[in-house]
């Protein structure tokens, strides 16, 4: 299910408010414990950030791979409520584990981990799938619109919800009956109407927040671009993949790749571990 099988080096970036649903997954919220690794561990913990639509649980076939590697793995929940927010608390996640951490995110939480580790020193590499990667200054809404392609805006459906704060404000979900094509059109129609269902929403102010801070200037990072991607246009991932001189892995598979082609997600993961390792 591959297109490619090399790495070669590229960037990433990420858009407006609309694109919230881009930026994330959503089932159930499954959020693991944080279960440190021992300070002794030659491999750091793989720390695993879901994006918007999505929990903890869309790593489920991504995790198991992992742990039978023998790494050692944490699924962050994502509060889906507002970038630093966000980022604050996968920070916290992250300062409870003992040693080193390679911090993924997919989708919206590419944006959330590029935030998170400029201050995680924890972290030595980053790892984007299908993911948004902004620079500091840039909006997560705005860079998924970037280029054209993305099918995302008109299955949005907005339902009024409070910030983090209390303030009024709307949640994005997207509508169930899209879900499966523009989600997760690779994946068993079963299993995509259960991620439909079962949604987590993004609060659609964190799309319009302004990234502060941008990890991958600074630290190394892995992204796997995936080419059926309707989410995400192929053309904003090669873009973002450059801009990051990210080592760049393609796939031929949907948004919600982790549940599709868990292999390659692990193989990218299982790279920027070993590059870690000295």
């Amino acid at each position: 299910m591959t297109n490619a099988h090399g790495f070669t080096r590229r960037h990433v970036v990420a858009g407006t408010s609309a694109v919230i649903g881009s930026a994330v997954l959503g089932t159930g919220t499954a959020s693991a414990r944080p279960a440190t690794s021992s300070p002794s561990a030659a491999r750091p913990t793989v720390v695993l950030v879901h994006g918007a639509f999505v929990d903890g649980a869309s790593w489920a076939p991504v995790i198991a791979r992992l742990q039978a590697k023998g790494h050692a793995v944490i699924a962050a929940a994502n509060p889906l409520r507002g970038l630093e927010a966000d980022a604050a608390h996968v920070r916290s996640v992250l300062a409870h584990v003992d040693g080193p951490a390679v911090l993924v995110g997919h989708s919206y939480a590419g944006a959330v981990i590029t935030q998170a580790a400029a201050s995680a020193p924890n972290v030595k590499a980053l790892v984007y799938v299908a993911a948004l990667i902004p620079d500091v200054g840039e909006t997560t809404g705005e860079l998924a619109f970037r280029y054209p392609g993305s099918e995302l805006q008109p299955t949005l459906e907005e339902v009024p919800a409070p910030g983090g704060d209390g303030s009024a404000g709307v949640d994005l979900y997207i509508r169930q009956d899209a879900f499966p094509r523009v989600y997760a059109a690779d994946s068993p129609i079963a299993d995509a109407r259960v991620f439909a269902a079962a949604q987590r929403p993004i609060h659609a102010a964190a799309l319009a927040e302004p990234a502060t801070e941008a990890a991958w200037h600074t630290l190394p990072s892995w992204t796997l671009i995936t080419t059926a991607d309707r989410i995400l246009p192929l053309d904003l991932q090669k873009f973002q993949a450059d801009r990051a001189r990210s080592v760049t892995r393609s796939v031929n598979a949907s948004h919600l790749v982790q549940r599709s082609c868990p292999v390659a997600v692990v193989s990218m993961i299982d790279a920027a571990v070993k590059a870690t390792v000295h």
